[in-house]
């Protein structure tokens, strides 16, 4: 099936403001039952994205982050889930298996982030020592872009 360049932009920025939702918004917007509902009205076929969504979401109840362990990432689990769906035919239990190496990768990620964003704690103090209100904003929009 052929996708728009529309459709590709659109999962793009559900994508990204998913996996900011995720840390920062806490709007619960990132959650797979919601992701795979969006992701299957911007596909075409809404019934298989709820299917998915839920089934993954199914999956990761019990997944938090607990100290420094960060779980299989939900945003990239679930939306790739509903992409495999959707864009293969798969079955939803398939395509939720198949999207757990893209969870890994997004589990990778998250920590990638984590660890090049901790230098940078020190110099949010200076900031907040120094009263620079627009330094800790800007660090933060920074932090955000390399979580989305």
């Amino acid at each position: 099936m052929e996708y728009s360049i529309i459709q590709v932009a659109l999962v793009f920025i559900v994508t990204f403001v998913a996996a900011i939702d995720q840390f920062n918004f806490l709007e619960s917007l990132y959650q797979p039952i919601v992701t795979g509902a969006v992701i299957g009205l911007i596909l075409g076929d809404l019934n298989t994205g709820l299917l998915v969504g839920g089934t993954y979401q199914l999956m990761t109840i019990g997944n938090m982050p607990i100290g420094g362990a960060q779980p299989p990432n939900a945003v990239i689990g679930g939306i790739m889930a509903a992409i495999l769906a959707i864009a293969t035919g798969l079955e939803p239990n398939a395509a939720v298996g198949l999207a757990i190496p893209f969870a890994l990768l997004g589990q990778l990620g998250v920590t990638l982030v984590f660890t090049l964003m901790s230098p940078l704690m020190s110099s949010a103090d200076n900031m907040a020592h120094n009263a620079d209100t627009k330094g800790i904003e800007r660090l933060n929009y920074f932090a955000m872009a390399l979580l989305g």
